[in-house]
């Protein structure tokens, strides 16, 4: 039977130099939090009851945070819309709480009480699945874009069927044929077409 060898696709992330929030009451989890961050090269900073409303979150590359005692208006940013890594401390399975820590974003958690132990693992999968995260979001985004695109497209077409008599493939070649005399995309002419005068003046070619 082979044996066979599975090595990483990515190197190991380091996360020397990073700083982490924590957003837990003084506890000695905070203090065993704190303890593996050193250990790692990061800075934690420790804040409650609520973070600063003035925070730069751009400074900070993860947040630990209470799932038991946390709510909302703990928060600078809306629920979902964390922009780190976050990290749920579980002590309590009640489902109320365990939903709330879903509903704010939580990409990796911890049960409580932390000891010497899980800090590394946990930043790797929440870092992994924020970075997923933000790519659905840019993903889907994009899908946003290009379905409205289309559709102002189609309803370029149609005012240019009605503006002319045309099928609607004679008013698609005309606005493509728009397009091209002023160096647009077809989409770019659309849009062009649907912030202006009526579509009648602009006819200066024949589908």
């Amino acid at each position: 039977m082979s044996r066979q060898t599975y090595l990483p696709s990515k190197p190991t992330p380091s996360f020397t130099g990073q700083r982490a929030l924590i957003l837990h009451r003084p506890h000695a989890t905070v203090d065993a939090i704190i303890r593996q961050l050193t250990q790692l090269g990061m800075a934690g900073e420790c804040f409650w009851p609520d973070l600063p409303r003035d925070l730069d979150a751009g400074l900070y590359h993860a947040i630990f945070f209470d799932a038991d005692l946390g709510y909302d208006a703990q928060f600078s940013w809306g629920a979902g819309e964390c922009p780190m890594p976050a990290i749920a401390l579980v002590g309590s399975e009640a489902p109320g709480r365990v939903a709330w820590a879903i509903r704010r974003g939580t990409d990796a958690h911890l049960n409580k009480p932390v000891g010497g132990g899980g800090i590394y693992a946990a930043l790797l999968i929440a870092h992994q699945a924020f970075a997923r995260r933000q790519e659905l979001r840019q993903a889907v985004g994009e899908l946003e874009q290009r379905l409205a695109q289309r559709e102002l497209v189609a309803a370029a077409t149609a005012a240019l069927m009605q503006a002319e008599s045309l099928s609607a493939a004679s008013a698609y070649r005309r606005l493509r044929r728009l397009a091209m005399d002023e160096r647009l995309t077809i989409e770019g002419m659309a849009a062009r077409l649907a912030g202006s005068q009526p579509t009648g003046e602009l006819r200066h070619d024949s589908a």
